[in-house]
């Protein structure tokens, strides 16, 4: 069997971790098509107390303890993989596991580096001239991203990879789908994710201030780090919202806002893991525009999009605007062509490839 070695932020609990159903998406497929994936995980920012899932079936999970001595032990277990796969934004001394894992290899492994934040790696490596990813970048076999489109290509193909490929997020039905309604998650519009700090403008004008302009719709904002205190009377703070809660939230409410962060904005061809569970359930989203959107969801009729907070609040209040028929477009759309299983495939065939290459 195949063997992958994954570091990564954490495969078991999505705490401050919005990578966490991308990670078990990707992995779970992987699975399927013959991979024994080992995803190690540091026991770091309070996630392991707040799992969203046991260890599963489709993958072993090593949580390996947070400080050096932990690290240091848990890189050498790169050497037992046929590919070793460092990602970003693992949370723990994140220098010092791409340097151990990656000198850990095997000569005849396939080194990945995967980036699941490219805008934000791209420019902490423009300013840090002695990241240890420089060193790496002509050394390794592929740089994967979690989106980015060709902008993404050509500055990780400048700065020496050899190949950088995006795998752009999907869905994994068996997660994801239409599912009953709940009472606590009605809304005219919800919204969910962490508060971080290039998401907060473009939050205020897409979801806070068409709340100010619909005093009389309810608004639910799911996601760590909102102060309620500071949101208009009629948005309600849900605070963390698990996974085991999402087709739920998704489905219950008339319409599901998407925001992109400011770098995932500008960049363009990066739709957020939010994009598929929203649709995979079937329900009516509202996404910010950004470029690319068409590419995997044709607007007005798989996903309504809007340019500012206006367009929002104009868009709740609409009544010829059939939610219902908008949902299950998106539904279809998103289970023919944007499955994990799908992005799986593609995986699966850059790894063939580079271990070829490597054998040659």
């Amino acid at each position: 069997m195949k063997r992958i070695a994954f570091y990564g932020s954490s495969l078991l609990s999505s705490y401050w971790n919005g990578a966490a159903t991308y990670y078990r998406g990707i992995v779970r497929a992987l699975d399927a098509l013959g991979w024994d994936v080992t995803f190690h995980e540091p026991d770091v920012w309070d996630r392991a107390a707040h799992r969203d899932i046991d260890p599963p079936d489709w993958a072993r999970v090593r949580v390996w303890e947070g400080s050096l001595e932990g690290l240091a032990a848990e890189v050498t277990r790169a050497a037992d993989a046929d590919v070793v796969i460092v990602a970003s934004g693992i949370g723990y001394e994140d220098e010092r596991v791409i340097d151990g894992a990656f000198s850990a290899a095997r000569p005849d492994a396939v080194r990945v580096f995967w980036d699941v934040d490219a805008p934000a790696t791209l420019a902490m490596l423009r300013t840090d001239a002695d990241h240890p990813l420089h060193r790496w970048l002509e050394r390794i076999d592929m740089v994967l991203t979690y989106g980015g489109g060709d902008a993404v290509v050509r500055a990780y193909r400048t700065l020496g990879a050899r190949e950088c490929v995006p795998i752009y997020n999907a869905l994994d039905a068996d997660i994801h789908h239409p599912a009953p309604t709940e009472e606590k998650f009605f809304s005219d519009l919800s919204f969910l994710a962490n508060r971080l700090p290039d998401r907060e403008a473009r939050v205020a004008e897409f979801f806070l201030r068409p709340a100010a302009l619909r005093p009389q719709a309810r608004f639910l904002l799911g996601g760590s780090g909102w102060d309620q205190g500071a949101l208009p009377d009629n948005v309600t703070a849900l605070g963390h919202v698990g996974t085991r809660d999402h087709n739920a939230f998704n489905c219950s409410p008339r319409m599901v806002l998407n925001v992109a962060r400011d770098s995932m904005a500008e960049t363009g061809f990066s739709p957020a893991t939010r994009v598929f569970e929203a649709a995979g359930a079937g329900a009516c989203l509202v996404t910010d525009a950004w470029e690319g959107v068409e590419t995997f969801l044709t607007p007005g009729r798989e996903v309504l999009v809007a340019r500012d907070g206006q367009d929002v609040a104009d868009l709740i209040s609409d009544p010829t605007v059939d939610a219902a028929s908008i949902g299950a477009a998106a539904l279809a759309r998103v289970r023919a062509e944007h499955l994990y299983t799908h992005r799986a495939r593609e995986v699966d065939a850059l790894f063939a490839r580079a271990a070829a290459e490597t054998a040659a």
